[in-house]
């Protein structure tokens, strides 16, 4: 049996995190990170695999998110620390495992945040004005890290903005959809229609589910500010909860609305399936949804920011990363080293250009971690924790890790190459800062 890792002490000189996050501060910061800007092309995907029912595949994809959802509740709420899943596994399995989680996540986290970049920059953004993508991503990384280091009051009340104007456009669509049928024009069979000509309905409801799960994925992000809520133990299961459950509601009846207002063969091939539906019902302009995909784009790379920032912070407090990440501004309390390390590196990976290849991999980046996180569950249950917690049946953590090893087995064979090339270098380093922490504990004190 694995003897359970000392506490790291703290560091005297570093103030902690402020404590500014309410309930439902929570609440939309996990919801805008969900709702981010890949729901504006998923239908088209999800339809391509499934068929016109695209509805069926993103709710089986929301209860296999719940599963992975549950046990991050559990353990935040025992552990309420930045530095998330790497945190977690570090206590079940020790710094090898904990770095390893962690830098998945913040591999992850990084070349998110530098694929928006370049996004933004893109197509939505050339239906207003024309700019090099290479300033664009200077500016727009640049303001994010000002915006993340001004304090996280300030970024999540922008983010409240920014996630109402996201579900805006998405009530809009649901709207617009209903408003296509009630005239005729659209046709409800489509909802019922499973499968396509060469995937059963079965194949075809569980390829349409790792594509929704896809979108889903951003819920995990929150775990790294329970640190900076005002009451983890009681705010962060309601707002996890609460907001999953809201973006399963909202896809759901965007998936409905979208494949009843156009033919599925038009949602497939387009890489504006939301698009299509405001072209159907007309009256609308579309630099409208431009608009509102550069808000989602944003948000999201405002988000992932934030996670990625704790993250390396936490890691670093675990003795994980470069103790100079852990600086923090005296004044707004927040780990500005930490921002300005990720920032940079989001910056390179937008500058190069060569995002798109690395990008596929992230999905089983995250399904490590997720793996990780549900088996930490069960391993912890030992340590009882200092005060209540919230405390998920058994059952649902082996049926999230179930859920990774399924997920995982649909994942094509090159973004597995590339996955283990990133899975190598992160074992490597976290060798290195296994063998540099056990060295840092076997010296005896003065």
């Amino acid at each position: 049996m694995k003897a359970p890792l000392p506490t790291p002490t703290p560091q005297d000189a570093q103030p902690s995190l402020k404590k500014a996050l309410t309930t439902s501060l929570l609440y939309f910061f996990i919801l805008g990170d969900v709702l981010g800007a890949g729901v504006y092309v998923l239908v088209g995907q999800v339809a391509a695999d499934a068929g016109g029912a695209v509805w069926v595949p993103l709710l089986v994809a929301l209860c296999l998110a719940l599963l992975t959802a549950a046990s991050y509740a559990e353990l935040v709420t025992k552990y309420p620390r930045a530095g998330g899943a790497s945190h977690y596994t570090t206590l079940a399995f020790g710094p090898f495992a904990g770095f390893l989680a962690g830098f998945c996540m913040l591999a992850s986290g990084i070349v998110s945040v530098g694929a928006l970049a370049r996004g933004f920059g893109g197509d939505y953004l050339t239906e207003f004005v024309t700019l090099p993508v290479v300033l664009v991503a200077i500016v727009f990384l640049g303001g994010l890290a000002l915006l993340n280091a001004r304090g996280i009051s300030e970024s999540t009340r922008a983010n409240v903005v920014a996630t109402v104007i996201e579900v805006g456009g998405l009530l809009l669509v649901i709207g617009l959809g209903a408003w296509i049928v009630l005239r005729g024009d659209g046709d409800l069979g489509r909802l019922t229609k499973l499968g396509t000509a060469d995937k059963a309905p079965a194949a075809a409801v569980l390829s349409g589910a790792v594509l929704a799960y896809y979108s889903f994925v951003g819920f995990e992000t929150s775990v790294n500010v329970a640190e900076e809520t005002r009451d983890p133990r009681r705010s962060y299961p309601r707002a996890l909860f609460g907001a999953l459950i809201t973006a399963g509601v909202v896809y759901a009846l965007v998936g409905m609305a979208a494949s009843a207002a156009v033919p599925t063969r038009i949602l497939t091939e387009s890489s504006g399936p939301l698009l299509e539906v405001v072209r159907a019902a007309g009256g609308v302009p579309t630099e409208l949804f431009s608009a509102i995909a550069l808000v989602a784009v944003a948000n999201g790379a405002l988000l992932t920011g934030i996670m990625a920032s704790r993250l390396a912070y936490g890691m670093a407090r675990d003795g994980l990363l470069p103790r100079f990440l852990t600086l923090v501004l005296p004044g707004r309390r927040t780990p500005w080293a930490a921002i300005a390390a990720t920032t940079l590196l989001s910056l390179v990976l937008a500058l190069t250009g060569d995002v798109a290849t690395l990008a596929s991999t992230l999905v089983l980046l995250l399904l490590v971690v997720f793996l990780l996180v549900n088996v930490s569950v069960l391993v912890l249950r030992k340590d009882p924790g200092e005060r209540e917690h919230f405390r998920v049946p058994t059952v649902l953590p082996v049926l999230g890790a179930a859920s990774c090893v399924l997920l995982a087995t649909q994942v094509e064979g090159d973004v597995w190459v590339r996955g283990l090339i990133v899975l190598g270098v992160g074992v490597v380093l976290g060798a290195v800062a296994a063998y540099r922490r056990r060295r840092a504990e076997a010296v005896p004190e003065a």
